[in-house]
């Protein structure tokens, strides 16, 4: 549900590209346990593939959260600190885990693709807590 700030103030670009960055990383995970369970090399494919995904959105939501502060209608719904940080934490996880998953075999998944996609995930968890917390203070503080 949106705030009656957010229509009035415009809808902030950056949340269009998130999304989909969250969700690829979330499905490189899966896929990763998938490699581990069948060793089918497939799945070391569709990991490298969603990796690519969620870093290309990735970028794309930095450049979009660049324009949103830009913007001076999305500028008071900007993302808190910890937030930011956050979403900073799960693209340098999965750049770093993209070059692992690079190798051949079993070794370029399990154990450090793998523990990596998992810190991914645990890190993609917490900064949604962020933002929730973030969001609900932003609605309560709207006159």
């Amino acid at each position: 549900m949106q705030s009656s700030q957010t229509h009035r103030l415009g809808y902030p670009v950056r949340r269009q590209f998130v999304p989909v960055s969250f969700a690829a990383f979330t499905f490189t995970l899966a896929t990763d346990m998938a490699f581990w369970q069948t060793a089918n090399l497939m799945w070391q494919n569709f990991s490298s593939w969603l990796l690519f995904t969620g870093l290309l959105f990735g970028a794309l939501a930095i450049i979009a959260a660049i324009i949103d502060l830009i913007r001076p209608s999305t500028r008071l719904l900007r993302p808190s600190l910890p937030e930011i940080l956050g979403f900073l934490v799960i693209l340098i996880l999965a750049f770093v885990n993209s070059f692992v998953h690079a190798g051949d075999g079993w070794t370029a998944v399990v154990p450090t693709g793998l523990a990596l996609s998992a810190a991914t995930f645990l890190v993609i968890l917490l900064t949604l807590v962020f933002a929730a917390r973030s969001e609900r203070t932003m609605n309560w503080n709207t006159p």
